[in-house]
């Protein structure tokens, strides 16, 4: 492989550089000092010229290290003489050059109160752009869940029963356990409180109403949402990461009948059953704690809930159970089909997909608590 060499002259009033031999990036390491000697003190206010005839070989690093002694010399676009391949890697340096060059700089964000404004604005923008894009992919899976309901034979029934045993039967112990811990909490709170009183026997309804109507239900959520929902995002992300989706594009499968209805049907089905084991559960802890702490016998509290915590409590607790699920597998889903291609990408997408199901459990809750109250329920 020839060496490289160069001419660097001024000649009419002209900067010209002739190359000659391989301006590879092995070859080019010796000559980066010997071209800023010869181009010190030439000066030329005409475009320049590269004759590139007797090159033998070259690359991007050589293309740059040829570009970046003529910009040090003169801002002219220069002329180039020689083979297309060694013109194009030249203004190919040329323009990513320049494109680096006129890279605006990084601000530091600033603490007053304009900035504070401008921070507020910005957030509630990228806040409604969110809603937008949260509705719209709502909209698709809807489309994609009622394409499945519609015609069964699309439904993968395989991947749909294994979402619901994951996402549901592995985690009825967890649910069970901490709702009759919770049940346990609320009864203790109504017997401290209410023995003040001698009113003890009403930690029954407030069992039975804190429960059924509210506790059980976000708490089970809760659980999904921070188990499943995680899961769901990892997963997708994931599929994202290698490429997977794109590969089920190519195969002309549709992501959202293949990922994201399975696991939307899984949730509405399973989280209503996680509910229900959940106020059994709470009911258990809270009947317990009665038992214990307050004489009153589990035929007496159960008797007692029959006569005066209505049948319309653990409906409107049941009620919001299928929103919930289908709230948080469109959350964990969408999220996981946004991950990029880094596992930074995947980590920040699984913690915000946790973040807004918690966030959309909780505001649905009070929607739910607003309208029944308005129903007189």
């Amino acid at each position: 492989m020839q060496e490289p060499q160069f001419d660097l002259f001024e000649r009419d009033g002209r900067v010209q550089l002739v190359l000659r031999g391989a301006w590879t990036v092995s070859q080019i390491g010796s000559l980066d000092e010997a071209l800023r000697a010869a181009s010190n003190g030439l000066d030329s206010g005409n475009r320049p010229l590269i004759d590139c005839e007797q090159i033998a070989e070259l690359d991007t690093a050589g293309a740059y290290l040829i570009d970046r002694t003529i910009r040090e010399i003169t801002a002219e676009t220069p002329d180039i003489k020689g083979g297309e391949d060694a013109q194009a890697l030249l203004i190919q340096a040329r323009t990513v050059a320049t494109r680096i060059e006129e890279a605006p700089k990084i601000t530091e964000p600033g603490h007053g109160f304009i900035d504070l404004l401008e921070r507020t604005g910005r957030g509630a923008l990228h806040l409604w752009e969110e809603l937008v894009e949260s509705l719209s992919f709502f909209g698709a899976m809807l489309v994609s869940v009622a394409g499945v309901v519609l015609r069964p034979h699309k439904m993968r029934w395989t991947a749909l029963v294994a979402v619901m045993e994951e996402s549901g039967l592995d985690a009825v112990p967890i649910v069970a356990f901490l709702s009759f811990f919770v049940g346990m909490v609320v009864a203790f709170i109504g017997a401290t409180t209410l023995s003040d009183f001698g009113a003890t026997i009403f930690v029954v309804e407030l069992v039975g109403f804190g429960l059924l109507r509210e506790l059980a239900g976000v708490l089970a959520a809760i659980i999904i949402a921070g188990r499943t929902n995680s899961a769901f995002t990892a997963q997708i992300g994931a599929m994202k990461m290698r490429q997977e989706v794109d590969a089920m594009t190519t195969l002309g499968l549709e992501p959202m009948d293949v990922l994201v209805a399975p696991r939307v049907l899984a949730m509405v089905l399973m989280v209503p059953v996680l509910t229900f084991v959940a106020m059994v559960a709470g009911i258990a802890g809270g009947m317990t704690v009665s038992w214990m702490a307050l004489d009153i016998t589990p035929t007496v509290f159960l008797n007692r809930m029959q006569d005066y915590v209505p049948a319309t409590q653990f409906w409107i607790g049941m009620s919001k159970a299928p929103v919930f699920g289908l709230v948080i597998a469109l959350i964990g889903c969408r999220q996981g089909l946004q991950v990029g291609g880094s596992v930074q990408s995947l980590g920040q997408h699984t913690t915000k997909s946790v973040v807004q199901a918690l966030f959309a459990i909780i505001v649905i809750d009070a929607l739910f608590a607003l309208f029944y109250m308005e129903l007189g329920l």
